[in-house]
């Protein structure tokens, strides 16, 4: 098999798996950060107490959460040297400074304040603990600033300057502030918070439909509910935005989104088809006339530019048409589940008890859909950049390392495998420690309220 291909399967494998706990992480954060805030400005000793057992099981949750994005993440940088040499030779000189920030700046901030979050609560003062916490979730999204920062530039470079083939900085704002930088912060600021707020519903449904859930799972179901309902609508606005910057600066990706061919006026919206790329055609199509140059120009006569105007410099149209199409169909139905079941807890008067068991398996059924939608948009996003590693000045082919197809296919089984392996294991711990998070309701005492310091050790605790 070609090894250019093998590298980029290998690197996708890589990048998929380590997107997953990001995506949770920017946005948990900040829950954590309002939980901690509800616990202490409650004046109802139950209510704080529902609160705090939120904080500390989810705390638990953000560390395993970032210990998993950490250790994915080094694999990542390591796959820079091995398979992709030519890309440090020629855009180090911009490439490092971003990841060296993100470092600096954001992974200290996380690492080091975790560790007042995990084993600081009751030995240091609360407001010390609460600023632990902001700046814990600070850090993860200077993270993500910093890490989309360098991702939007290699889609739409700019403030560089080329000397004897490698590239140099000529203007720090311009590389960070690129084109579509604050577009694609913002989409991925939102992709996260659908990730996280699904991730509290999903986790919280499957405790009441076990029957082992407490007070504080039905406060979490509700502020991820609201925070879904809040969040999908501005997603879409968001993406929107981030749609017209993409038809502005990478043209190509979107005709492979709608699947255009041919440079088109009144271009129709394509619901289902099968893009062929050696026919140049699509098969199959089912469409709505005229809607995609709605969308798209704003104007139902609008032009669109076909893939047809980019010979060998456009992407492949199968896989970007399809996970478009997915990560569109997610946010759908996050938007229905979202706004259906808050009006549903709120016809129920703000009683889970009473919300119908089929509406709480949809609501557990759905704890991954951020996942889904967050790395269909980001094979959107990359997969779209493509056969440039930097868009319109660096050849994907031309920054691969000359590693033996047999070694990278070797190493990429083994990722794969160990991957699976990570993720199985992942996603039982969080059903264990959902399902072990709380005693069962009824059986809440007295002693409970105390939360002196020997309580929470006793019970092995340490949020």
């Amino acid at each position: 098999m070609d090894v250019v291909f093998l590298a980029r399967i290998q690197f996708a494998a890589n990048i998929t798996f380590h997107i997953l706990f990001p995506s949770i992480s920017i946005a948990l954060g900040w829950v954590l950060l309002f939980f901690r805030l509800k616990h202490l400005r409650a004046t109802d000793p139950q209510q704080k107490l529902d609160w705090l057992r939120a904080y500390r099981l989810w705390t638990k949750v953000f560390a395993l959460t970032f210990a998993l994005g950490v250790v994915s993440g080094v694999t990542m940088s390591f796959q820079f040297g091995t398979n992709w040499p030519g890309y440090m030779e020629r855009v180090g000189n911009i490439a490092g400074p971003l990841l060296g920030y993100e470092v600096l700046t954001a992974f200290f901030l996380e690492a080091g304040f975790l560790g007042v979050m995990l084993f600081g609560h009751r030995r240091v003062g609360e407001m010390v603990h609460l600023g632990s916490t902001f700046l814990v979730a600070l850090g993860t999204l200077l993270s993500a600033f910093w890490i989309l920062a360098l991702n939007s530039w290699m889609q739409t470079p700019a403030g560089y300057e080329i000397i004897d083939g490698q590239f140099h900085a000529r203007n720090w704002l311009e590389i960070i502030f690129n084109p579509s930088f604050p577009y694609r912060l913002v989409h991925m600021v939102l992709a996260s918070a659908l990730t996280c707020a699904f991730l509290l519903i999903g986790i919280s449904g499957w405790q009441l439909l076990k029957g082992i859930a407490t007070e504080s799972a039905s406060r979490v179901l509700r502020t991820g509910l609201v925070f879904a309902a809040l969040a999908t609508p501005a997603q879409m606005v968001a993406g929107d935005l981030h749609g017209l910057n993409t038809l502005k600066y990478q043209p190509q990706k979107i005709a492979a989104m709608e699947g255009v061919w041919e440079t088109t006026r009144g271009a129709p919206l394509l619901l289902f088809a099968i893009p062929d790329d050696v026919t140049r055609s699509n098969r199959f199509e089912l469409a709505i006339p005229k809607l995609a140059s709605l969308i798209l120009r704003h104007d139902a006569d609008g032009e669109v530019k076909g893939l047809n105007e980019f010979p060998s410099a456009h992407p492949p149209v199968f896989p970007v048409f399809w996970c478009f199409r997915i990560m569109v169909g997610i946010g759908i139905l996050m938007l229905l589940v979202s706004w259906i079941g808050l009006w549903r807890h709120w016809r129920d008067g703000w009683d889970f008890g009473r919300m119908p068991r089929p509406m709480l398996k949809l609501f557990a059924v759905m704890t991954f859909a951020g996942w889904v939608a967050t790395i269909a948009g980001w094979y959107v996003t990359e997969i779209g950049r493509q056969p440039f590693i930097v868009s319109g000045l660096i050849r994907t082919s031309d920054v691969a390392s000359r590693v033996p197809s047999s070694s990278i296919a070797l190493t990429l089984g083994i990722y794969i495998a160990l991957y699976v392996a990570l993720l199985v294991a992942y996603v039982g711990v969080l059903k264990y420690m959902a399902e072990t998070a709380d005693k069962p309701k009824g059986v809440i005492g007295s002693e409970d309220l105390a939360g002196g310091p020997r309580q929470y050790q006793r019970e092995g605790e340490f949020a």
